[in-house]
Order: structure tokens, then C-alpha cells, then sequence
């Protein structure tokens, strides 16, 4: 469809008002989240979808001085291995917004703070199943920082590893990582460096699309 000007608009995400739910249910309290059905009346169809009802989530890529990515792996049970990861962590502090979880969470999982936060990415990270939309912070200016946080479980085992952005990527293309939020804040980032960084956004700007969806399922 072309805009007043005669143009193709450029294309986003939006949100479907159209799509009415007409009864949620619980099936599964989790430790972390929770499995739910919902109906909802599709175009005058009912249809009943069970999905992953998530809080949302923040993930930071760390550069230092010389364009190297923080990344370390962790032990993830559902897929029975140790990927490469980035600090990342859920939205479950009430009325935290995204920037600061992100600052919580380069903290108690890398031991490091920032001075430079910018908005990388934001990506919806399983729609077919999951709620979950998550948000790519990208953090410069980095320094030591102190915390009472105490890493257990699979976190206790974290080891810094300072991978340059170019060999990051190249893993990524070779399929040799395959955490997504890894495998695209790494993309995200060298697509942004070769544009020299202009795509990087204000780290404070409204998160509409987590709003969206957490407000759909409050209702």
C-alpha cells in the first residue's frame, strides 16, 4: 500500500486491536513463568491458543575501547547445553523500567557498570509461543562495579570472555553460536558500527510493545 506521497511506508510491527480475548486461562503456575490458553475471536472465528505468558526481559552487549563483546556460557537445561551468551535477565522487579534492568543485570551477572547506554534491539523472541518481548541494550564506558548479588546455579560457573565483534559475527554466520538474543545483538551491532553507531536509540524510550502485551494479559 503506498502512502500520500506514493511511497511504500516502511514496514513495522503493530498491534492487533482487532483481536479480541474473550477468556484466559492458567494452566501451569511456573517457578519463572506460566502456561496459559487463551480464546480469542479471530475475524469472527474462535480460536484457543496456549502460549508462554513472560515477563519480559532485557539483555546488554557490553563493548569495551576495542569493539570486544563480553559474552560467557551458561548451562541451559531445555536444550542440554552451554551456549554463548550475553548478560540478560528477566523483567521481574516491579516498576523497573528496561534501561534499569539492564543496569541490574550487566552488574550481577559481568560485575561491570556504564556510563553510555544505547537501545540496540528490540525483538519479540518467540511469538509463535511466548509473550516475551525483550529488549538489546548496548552499554560503552565500562568499569568494575559493586554488588551484594550472589551468582548460584548454573549462573555460579559464568567466566568473562572478551570476543571481538567481528569474531562474533563470523560464529554467528557459521552457525557455530546459536542464542538468539546473542546471535542478534551481535548482528544488530556490526550492522550499527558500519552505519557509524546511527542507529543506536535513546535507551529511555517508551517500551510500547512490552506495555501492549502485558496490558492485554491484565485484563
Amino acid at each position: 500500500m503506498l502512502n500520500a506521497a506514493g511511497h511504500e511506508p516502511p514496514i513495522a510491527d503493530e498491534p492487533a486491536p482487532d483481536v479480541r480475548v474473550l477468556e484466559s486461562t492458567e494452566l501451569v503456575a511456573g517457578h519463572v513463568w506460566d502456561i496459559r490458553r487463551d480464546r480469542l475471536d479471530f475475524g469472527g472465528t474462535v480460536l484457543e491458543r496456549d502460549y508462554m505468558d513472560h515477563p519480559g526481559a532485557v539483555a546488554v552487549l557490553a563493548l569495551d575501547d576495542e569493539d570486544r563483546a563480553l559474552m560467557f556460557r551458561q548451562y541451559r537445561h531445555p536444550i542440554a547445553h552451554r551456549d554463548w551468551e550475553i548478560p540478560a535477565g528477566l523483567m521481574d522487579v516491579a516498576g523497573e523500567s528496561g534501561l534499569v534492568g539492564a543496569k541490574r543485570e550487566l552488574a550481577e551477572e559481568a560485575d561491570l557498570q556504564a556510563t553510555e547506554w544505547s537501545l540496540l534491539l528490540e525483538m519479540f523472541l518467540s511469538p509463535g509461543g511466548s509473550s516475551e518481548a525483550i529488549r538489546v541494550f548496548l552499554a560503552r564506558g565500562l568499569s568494575e562495579a559493586v554488588h551484594e548479588f550472589v551468582r548460584e546455579g548454573e549462573e555460579a560457573e559464568l567466566e568473562p570472555v572478551w570476543v571481538p565483534l567481528e569474531d562474533a559475527v563470523t560464529a554467528a554466520l557459521d552457525g557455530r553460536i546459536g542464542n538468539a538474543l546473542t546471535v542478534g545483538a551481535v548482528l544488530a551491532a556490526a550492522a550499527s558500527k558500519a552505519a557509524g553507531w546511527t542507529t543506536l536509540r535513546d535507551p529511555d524510550l517508551p517500551w510500547t510493545a512490552r506495555d501492549r502485551v502485558r496490558g492485554e494479559r491484565s485484563r
